[in-house]
């Protein structure tokens, strides 16, 4: 619901909102413009390359395809971080279950905090 304009993004291109991180589902492969699905692709993760720099996946909320975009120098930080703690916010398992994942994998199940 912004303006986005290409200033900002600390490149020549810009692929997703600089504000909620969205994205539209335009590619196929990189710069190709070939999807003809037009979808908003949403932040669900970020990861860090092997040179350290962020990158944001998006996922199509129409068909599914993941994509990964580097984060652009205007992103807004918050959401960025909301993002990369969501796993630790909302876990994939109940933290009580902890003790007993742990002694499954051959741990001693012990909580050291």
């Amino acid at each position: 619901g912004r303006l986005v304009v290409p200033d900002g993004a600390g490149s020549d291109h810009r692929n997703h909102c600089p504000y909620c991180l969205s994205s539209q589902h335009l590619d196929i492969e990189p710069g190709d413009r070939e999807a003809d699905c037009g979808g908003t692709m949403e932040p669900v993760a970020v990861w860090v390359r092997k040179n350290g720099e962020w990158a944001i996946i998006h996922r199509c909320k129409i068909c599914g395809t993941l994509s990964s975009n580097r984060i652009a120098a205007d992103d807004n930080p918050m959401k960025l971080m909301s993002i990369a703690m969501k796993p630790v916010s909302s876990p994939p398992f109940p933290l009580e279950k902890i003790e007993k994942m742990t002694k499954l994998m051959g741990g001693d199940g012990e909580l050291k905090w």
